[in-house]
């Protein structure tokens, strides 16, 4: 990942993902929707309601991986552990790094699919611990990523450190609270900071806009560092509220034509987790009444 593209693909990924996140959170929020076990929508039947259950971000998690696996294979000459030829020193310790990188992002979509698709029930901690578990193995590998960086190199990394540190805690956070909203826009959110940013440092280390490489000794570079990534905390803001703002008004154009669409369908499928228990609290005190009645008149 030592080049452009080893930093634009990542970030175009990255972002696209928190842009698609923060879509299917705000669609649940406004619909009042389950995020875990989403509405099937009422015309889906027979093939169209298995595809719809697959797992389609465990797939992209596992293609993006694999390919991004094989571009740094294919960035070596030879894929070679240790030199053998001067006292087995170790080789190529950054690209071994991208690679454990890329291999987690392949087994998180791996444990989606598994979850969604083949288990006979779907686990959600096995996905969201995955998750969370290729967050803090790649705060690890960052940490020990910039030991040999210096000053536009240093910088830029450490604000990308401070994103994914962030973005663990919140997974973390979400391993006990799997289904509240309130911290899925924070998620979609960092991942945005996190796709931008790894696309900016890919201008800023290798092909910068102004066609003047950047300078490690002036202090004012370092700075502008700082306020970039501020300006990217800000647009990024911006675009979840723009997200938001689509969302809201194509669900009040549309919305209401999709209920009456579905009323008028068979009832579609939805997950029970927690309907249950909402509708016998619902239940009229009047019925429960009734019910008790009954009880007392049938002989024991």
């Amino acid at each position: 990942m030592g080049k452009f593209i080893g930093h634009l693909c990542p970030g175009l990924y990255l972002f696209f993902y928190g842009l698609y996140q923060a879509t299917v959170v705000f669609k649940a929020m406004i619909v009042n929707d389950s995020l875990l076990y989403p509405s099937c929508p009422p015309r889906n039947k027979g093939i169209w309601a298995r595809l719809w259950k697959i797992s389609y971000r465990g797939l992209l998690k596992m293609v993006t991986g694999s390919i991004l696996m094989v571009y740094v294979v294919f960035c070596l000459d030879v894929m070679t552990l240790m030199d053998t030829k001067n006292a087995l020193r170790f080789m190529y310790p950054k690209e071994w790094q991208h690679l454990t990188m890329f291999i987690l992002l392949t087994l998180s979509g791996c444990a989606d699919i598994m979850s969604k698709n083949l288990l006979p029930q779907r686990c959600v901690l096995l996905e969201k611990g995955t998750l969370a578990l290729t967050f803090y193995v790649l705060l690890l590998l960052l940490t020990s990523h910039v030991q040999d960086s210096t000053g536009i190199e240093l910088q830029t990394h450490r604000l990308l450190i401070l994103v994914v540190f962030l973005l663990m805690l919140v997974l973390t956070i979400e391993l006990w609270t799997p289904d509240t909203l309130h911290l899925r826009p924070i998620e979609a959110f960092l991942f945005l900071m996190m796709g931008s940013w790894l696309i900016q440092a890919g201008f800023i280390l290798y092909k910068p806009v102004t066609g003047y490489p950047w300078q490690d000794d002036d202090i004012r570079d370092i700075m502008f560092i700082t306020t970039f990534f501020c300006w990217h905390v800000m647009i990024n803001a911006l675009c979840l509220l723009g997200i938001y703002g689509i969302s809201s008004l194509w669900h009040r154009c549309y919305g209401t034509s999709l209920k009456l669409l579905g009323s008028k369908e068979a009832p579609y499928h939805r997950s029970t987790v927690g309907s249950l228990y909402k509708l016998l609290q619902e239940v009229d005190p009047s019925e429960k009444d009734d019910q008790a009645l009954l009880l007392s008149k049938n002989p024991s």
